[in-house]
């Protein structure tokens, strides 16, 4: 007993004794909720992190604070939404410690699975040179197979985006195919039977042809951690501690491989709000963060209320807007920012007028020193800021509007992706078919003969038809070269760019457009060395925009920026506008028949207003039509009608004669 009290007297003046040689001052840097969370190392945690309250400075001092007592930084897992998001994470934390944090795991769901997967690929049978399509090449392969099977198809029959939706609902809700008709796609009742026969192809085309979707990297991830306790065990000694950012967004796979990984210690940070949960269009479950008591043992509860980003006057706005909320954790923000201007709701006469309006209160505000890439409108929906777009031109006012052009949609590019992909993979029969049909005088009946003499590396022009010797010949060529040559990756994307760029200008009319991103495409090319993780980290992680940028109107530097809502979220901006408040497409007239959909609406609103610093302003027109009902809407969000005048003030503004 003697000998067991000395060790452990030993053991607390080395704690003390450490306490005072932190390289961060805990205590002064951080509030006393994050201070609780950063200091809290073992157990399941719940950091329920209100807007603009310190989220990613409380898991970059977490981090940093588990180094500094000693944990190996091999044994953290930092899961985020974005690789971006894990990287600032990760490199604030290296330098605030003076050192690198590069073998804490970091990275996204779907990025940590590819490497786990690429690992342990065998044991469920699958090669380790799988390639990962990304959304458009999964609905082709959809495509592809209901051709195969239906020549001739239903008058009513989905798209193949929305059977494709139907299907990856199911993986992340983990639910049937026919449930997810039966629950959400109802229309389609009358053509079930065809829906699943496709998803059962689908699945065997992936299969056979060694293809992942975005999907199946984490169910597959969950099949290795369900089916074999070995390695779940050893994932599990490995990651023991585990953070993860935005919960609230997580789907039911996501939250049941958590529960995996952390089965042999239960040492989970799970940060999120769950008053910003709005994207269950894409599958997330909101019920994951309000049933995380109930995933894991003995869970401790932490509300980060305290607010850096918003007036309190805003504040006291969004805190009665979330309020009405009927579930979800309570609290109120609060901030020791101060400012007179209150948010306001404003009336106008027509869509015109509020256009007109924003417009004269953004020159306002830059005649009082406000620059115009700290002001942004905020819209529900893409649609709605057209009339505002085409009266800020009139004003010369400039501006840049997210969700231009994807790079990675881009058809030129998607062409030089599919002969990597071929080269990685020759069993991937849709690059395959793709690359083939850029060639002239190839087609359907020609690739159907040419593809499996592809898939086994065949490049012999004598074993097919002369007549396809021309148009094969360069491909052919390009192939037999690269297993012959020693290429690094680098050099590999230049010589398909080289072979690639004659077929670029007679395909499209602005390839000179065009061209500029095959050299962006090369500079990403420079920043890997091996072909298998370029791929895969443009498949999980695409650049948003091609070299054109986001939509951009008298493109300066500073610019005003148009968002959707959704578009917004971790985003801040001193002043926000909020167009088309309209009771009935904000909330959508969609959701007044769901409780659940009308609460995500409500999350919606909450997510808008929070964005604003010192200014909100939030419009709404009173003659918009709605062709859905056939009506004339004219009342305010119900989310902001009749509250008082001290937290949202009443604007009419008029047309002057």
């Amino acid at each position: 007993m003697p000998d067991n009290i000395t060790v452990r007297k030993k053991f607390t003046l080395k704690k003390r004794t450490s306490a005072t040689n932190y390289k961060i001052d805990y205590e002064n840097e951080l509030n006393s909720a994050q201070l609780e969370a950063v200091k809290t190392h073992d157990g399941a945690i719940l950091v329920i992190a209100g807007a603009g309250s310190g989220k990613t400075k409380t898991l970059t001092y977490r981090c940093a604070r588990l180094i500094e007592d000693g944990v190996n930084p091999e044994n953290i897992l930092l899961l985020t939404f974005t690789k971006k998001a894990s990287k600032e994470m990760l490199t604030r934390a290296s330098l605030i410690l003076d050192e690198r944090c590069d073998k804490v795991a970091g990275g996204t769901f779907h990025s940590f699975a590819n490497l786990i997967l690429r690992k342990y690929s065998a044991l469920l049978g699958l090669k380790n040179n799988f390639t990962i399509m990304d959304s458009a090449d999964a609905q082709d392969v959809v495509a592809h197979i209901t051709n195969t099977l239906f020549l001739k198809k239903e008058k009513r029959f989905p798209k193949k985006s929305t059977i494709l939706e139907i299907y990856s609902k199911s993986v992340n809700k983990e639910t049937p195919v026919k449930e997810i008709i039966e629950k959400e796609f109802w229309n389609f009742k009358d053509v079930e039977d065809k829906i699943i026969e496709i998803h059962k192809g689908y699945v065997n085309y992936k299969r056979e042809n060694s293809i992942l979707d975005y999907d199946d990297l984490l169910l597959y991830l969950k099949f290795l951690l369900n089916d074999h306790e070995n390695i779940r065990k050893k994932l599990s000694n490995q990651y023991k501690y585990i953070m993860v950012d935005e919960f609230q967004d997580t789907n039911t796979l996501q939250a049941d491989i958590i529960k995996l990984l952390a089965s042999e210690h239960n040492n989970v940070m799970a940060v999120g709000d769950d008053s910003q949960s709005i994207y269950a269009f894409r599958g997330a479950n909101y019920k994951n963060i309000l049933e995380f008591p109930k995933l894991f043992n003995d869970v401790k509860v932490i509300k980060l209320e305290q607010n850096y980003r918003s007036s309190q006057n805003i504040l006291n706005l969004t805190n009665k807007i979330i309020s009405s909320a009927t579930q979800g954790y309570k609290k109120e923000l609060f901030s020791d920012i101060q400012n007179p201007i209150k948010p306001a709701l404003i009336r106008a006469i027509n869509s015109q007028m509020e256009a007109e309006f924003i417009c004269q209160q953004v020159l306002e505000l830059l005649d009082e020193d406000i620059e115009l890439g700290d002001i942004c409108v905020l819209a529900r929906n893409a649609r709605m800021s057209y009339n505002l777009e085409i009266e800020l031109a009139k004003y010369n006012i400039p501006f840049q509007k997210f969700g231009g052009p994807k790079f990675m949609e881009a058809a030129h590019i998607k062409d030089i992706i599919a002969h990597l992909r071929v080269i990685l993979n020759p069993n991937d029969t849709i690059s395959l078919n793709r690359i083939l049909m850029l060639l002239k005088g190839i087609g359907a009946k020609a690739t159907a003969q040419i593809i499996p003499y592809m898939q086994q590396k065949n490049y012999n022009q004598k074993l097919l038809p002369s007549k396809y010797s021309t148009s094969l010949s360069p491909l052919f060529k390009l192939l037999v070269k690269n297993d012959e040559s020693n290429w690094s990756l680098q050099d590999l994307v230049d010589e398909i760019i080289k072979y690639y760029k004659p077929i670029l200008k007679d395909k499209y009319d602005d390839w000179q457009k065009r061209e500029k991103d095959l050299e962006h495409f090369q500079y990403l090319s420079t920043q890997y060395k091996k072909l298998d993780n370029f791929l895969s980290d443009l498949a999980l992680e695409p650049p948003e925009a091609s070299v054109e940028g986001m939509y951009k109107n008298n493109v300066k530097d500073d610019c005003l920026t148009i968002s959707t809502i959704h578009s917004a979220k971790g985003l801040e901006w001193d002043s926000v506008f909020i167009i088309g408040a309209v009771d009935g497409r904000f909330p959508s007239a969609y959701s007044f028949n769901s409780i659940d959909e009308m609460e995500e609406e409500l999350r919606l609103m909450y997510v808008a207003t929070t964005r604003a610093k010192s200014r909100l302003f939030i419009s709404y027109p009173v003659d918009m039509y709605d062709y859905a009902t056939q009506m004339v809407l004219t009342k305010p969000s119900r989310f902001l009608d009749n509250l008082d005048e001290e937290l949202l003030e009443p604007w009419d503004i008029e047309q002057e004669d």
